[in-house]
């Protein structure tokens, strides 16, 4: 993303967007072209009712949810950004001490829900594409599922409560997919410690003796 992005203000929507705005009306919170991506943000409570309409309009016809995500904004908008840190560069201290690499530089928290869930969406008769996203409280990281919609969606839930610990309400089968039922937190949330270990088993061979990390 360039800083001419970040600054500038939505362009006039596309006609894709248009139909949407016409088809959800006011379902629609906020909205976005830039580039030819499309986007749209929704109520959380209204996600399924959404996805149906974007569904079943014959001038829409989503009919391939392509992925579900989340990103932790810690309540920052869409566009936050922070200045880089290159820290080999700006901090002598590093080099000295190579575990400040391991720092996290986290950014303030914002006044906005804490999480934003994301839906690509593609209509495989049109070939337009659409991004949904719904904002999600921290103190209550809850939304429907929509494999009602798309039955697709439920590994891509699955995948986004095990990183994100955001909980899909009605999911047939809401468990973790890539890390261990014991593994305690979420990884992908910015708080989750960058240098923090859960080893399910021992460490065997010659390096078993040593350190798992350096101190």
């Amino acid at each position: 993303m360039h800083d001419d992005e970040n600054q500038a203000t939505p362009g006039e929507p596309s006609p894709l967007l248009r139909k949407v705005l016409a088809r959800l009306g006011q379902q629609v919170l906020e909205h976005r072209a830039w580039r030819g991506d499309d986007r749209i943000h929704v109520d959380r409570r209204q996600i399924v009712e959404v996805c149906l309409a974007l569904r079943d309009d014959p001038e829409l016809c989503f009919d391939l949810l392509v992925d579900v995500t989340a990103v932790d904004y810690m309540g920052q908008p869409d566009g936050f950004r922070r200045p880089v840190e290159i820290w080999d560069r700006n901090r002598a201290m590093v080099r000295r001490g190579p575990l400040s690499r391991h720092q996290v530089a986290m950014p303030e928290r914002g006044p906005l829900p804490r999480f934003a869930v994301v839906y690509h969406l593609l209509s495989t008769r049109f070939f337009h594409r659409l991004r949904l996203k719904c904002r999600v409280p921290e103190d209550d990281p809850t939304l429907p599922t929509v494999t009602t919609v798309w039955p697709g969606a439920n590994w891509l839930e699955r995948e986004t409560y095990d990183l994100y610990g955001i909980r899909f309400q009605g999911h047939p089968d809401l468990r973790r997919i890539y890390l261990d039922e014991s593994f305690v937190g979420h990884p992908l949330r910015k708080d989750y410690g960058k240098r923090d270990e859960q080893p399910v088993q021992p460490l065997h061979g010659p390096a078993a003796n040593e350190p798992r990390r350096p101190h």
